[in-house]
């Protein structure tokens, strides 16, 4: 399985290429690794031997602070970073590098950049499954853990002052609702601090789920919509509720699948399009925003299975 971008950015490099390690060596056995045509070199971060390529990406050792259940199916943690001036763009993921975890977990942020520069610290929302890394964040991971990220990534939003105007469409299905939220907290960042010619003018977030217990970040999306009203709107699709839907959450939620028409009603004028789910879910969004005749080059997707 791969993670793609699409529309104007360059293709990321396949999850399922990349070859990292971590494993609990001694100082005294880290050594450098070499295979046909590329060279690896080993760091040691906290005890961690991590290997990695050519020029190193940023690298960090990092504590679990926090382990919190954010769905019947998703934990959320916050890991305090240790590296200072460690940074990351909204939208971009970690490597997550697990001491005993011979396979490496690829996770999307769900926190602001703005965050990490003011307490250190970057929260990601992992999806239960037999994977090791998100079978370890489920059924062994405790606050005190030591571990070790690597930002990666080129699905992000970054604008600079003085970009040309534009709305902001985000599209999610199911846990690929965490690189978005991301972008939606540096777009509120950028809003509070009123910074000129940097934030869109306008974000809808279209957001499905299979119910409602399945919505991440219920409560903050709610919140912003009420801080930003005539900035955030957010809503939500859900295909097979069961539970009783939330009062509050009512007024923003459909009931069925994504459609056509739905995609229609959100796309005023020509916005920046990113799009993160499951393969068939952002091929169809995909198709259909260029059927919409939005081009191509602005609408950006990040894949995840």
């Amino acid at each position: 399985m791969e993670e793609e971008r699409g529309g104007g950015g360059m293709s990321s490099r396949p999850r399922a290429e990349r070859k990292w390690r971590v494993e609990e060596e001694s100082r005294d056995a880290v050594r450098e690794v070499t295979r046909p045509c590329r060279v690896l070199t080993v760091r040691t971060v906290r005890g961690l031997a991590v290997r990695e390529e050519g020029d190193s990406q940023m690298l960090s050792a990092a504590t679990v602070l926090e382990i919190l259940d954010a769905s019947p199916s998703v934990k959320r943690l916050a890991l305090h970073v240790h590296k200072p001036h460690f940074n990351f763009k909204a939208g971009q993921w970690v490597d997550l590098f697990i001491p005993g975890v011979s396979k490496v977990g690829g996770f999307s942020l769900c926190s602001s950049p703005e965050r990490l520069a003011e307490e250190s610290l970057v929260e990601l929302a992992v999806k239960y499954s037999s994977h090791p890394p998100a079978h370890w964040v489920h059924r062994q991971c405790s606050v005190g853990a030591e571990v070790a990220i690597r930002i990666g990534g080129d699905f992000y939003y970054n604008p600079q002052p003085f970009d040309p105007s534009h709305d902001l469409l985000l599209v999610a299905g199911g846990v690929g609702i965490n690189p978005l939220y991301s972008i939606l907290l540096h777009v509120t960042d950028m809003l509070r601090q009123d910074a000129p010619g940097c934030s869109p003018q306008k974000v809808s977030l279209v957001y499905t789920a299979k119910d409602s217990t399945e919505i991440l970040f219920q409560e903050s999306l709610l919140a912003l919509m009420k801080e930003f009203p005539e900035q955030v709107r957010c809503h939500f699709h859900v295909t097979r509720q069961q539970a009783p839907v939330p009062d509050d959450l009512r007024p923003h939620l459909t009931v069925g699948k994504l459609t056509k028409n739905d995609l229609s009603a959100r796309v005023n004028g020509t916005p920046r399009c990113y799009i993160c789910g499951p393969p068939p879910m952002i091929e169809f969004v995909s198709e259909t925003l260029q059927s919409l005749e939005l081009p191509r080059a602005g609408i950006f997707y990040e894949k995840w299975w």
